[in-house]
């Protein structure tokens, strides 16, 4: 799992699960996710760096389309397991706390 599975982070991964075969450019997930830049981007560097990415560079002549390539990013199979995971504790119900029973000890009437 991630060093930091903060909030912004699940926000982040959340988005990418809703279509985890889909490759998204980080423009895009920073616009969804609401997040800035200086966020975004180095959640990215480090979700990829753990393995829950991949990205890859668009295929496009830059010249034709009129702007540079794209870093496209998309879930590994270990990001896409760990999303749902990561997604399912954070909605879960809290689990009950026990607390645990104290016995006094028996105090017995004396003669």
């Amino acid at each position: 799992m991630p060093e930091r599975m903060t909030k912004p982070t699940l926000r982040l991964l959340a988005i990418l699960l809703g279509d985890p075969s889909r490759e998204w450019y980080g423009l895009e997930l920073m616009e969804l996710a609401d997040l800035p830049s200086g966020t975004a981007y180095p959640m990215l560097h480090r979700l990829e760096a753990d393995g829950w990415l991949i990205s890859t560079r668009e295929e496009i002549d830059p010249t034709n389309e009129g702007r540079p390539r794209r870093r496209l990013y998309r879930l590994t199979g270990l990001g896409e397991a760990g999303t749902r995971r990561a997604v399912g504790e954070r909605n879960a119900p809290p689990t009950p706390v026990r607390r645990p029973t104290l016995e006094l000890p028996h105090r017995g009437v004396t003669a």
